[in-house]
């Protein structure tokens, strides 16, 4: 976890496929802001709270002309039945092998439970239409972190 992203800083450019095989590139995404959140897995509590907090504000969340993209080591079909069982509105990126979430300092060391293991951290990156960042969560909280996310968005 030597990476330490602030707002500023260049976000970490990144190509990765969604649960359907389409894929996604920061540089598609230019002029407009970008939600990238890591989350630990599919359907488990945390990660499903917040990603029906995205959900639910999904719509105020694209009035502030931004796109959110959830990222997570599961495969595509992990995140296919994720997406349908929530009717999550937006992609869920696939980051094999943690590449990305390494460079963005969302993978490491993590304490789970009183146990240190190497996994994936809750975080959310707000990028800018420029590719900067404009806000970063390094410990996201799962519930209402779409609610946090819209008033940094509308701030």
């Amino acid at each position: 976890m030597g990476i330490n992203l602030v707002a500023g800083d260049r976000a970490p450019s990144f190509t990765l496929k969604d649960q359907d095989g389409q894929t996604h590139k920061l540089a598609d995404y230019r002029g407009k802001t970008v939600v990238l959140y890591f989350y630990p897995r599919d359907d488990t509590p945390g990660c499903t709270k917040e990603a029906c907090s995205f959900r639910d504000e999904f719509d105020r969340i694209s009035e502030e002309d931004a796109v959110i993209l959830g990222v997570s080591v599961d495969d595509a079909d992990s995140h296919r039945l994720f997406r349908d069982k929530y009717s999550l509105p937006f992609p869920l990126l696939v980051d094999d092998g943690a590449k990305v979430a390494s460079r963005y300092g969302s993978w490491g060391e993590k304490n789970l439970y009183g146990k240190i293991v190497i996994g994936m951290t809750r975080s959310t990156f707000i990028i800018g239409p420029t590719g900067k960042l404009i806000k970063v969560w390094k410990r996201a909280r799962a519930a209402n972190h779409g609610q946090a996310v819209l008033k940094a968005l509308q701030a």
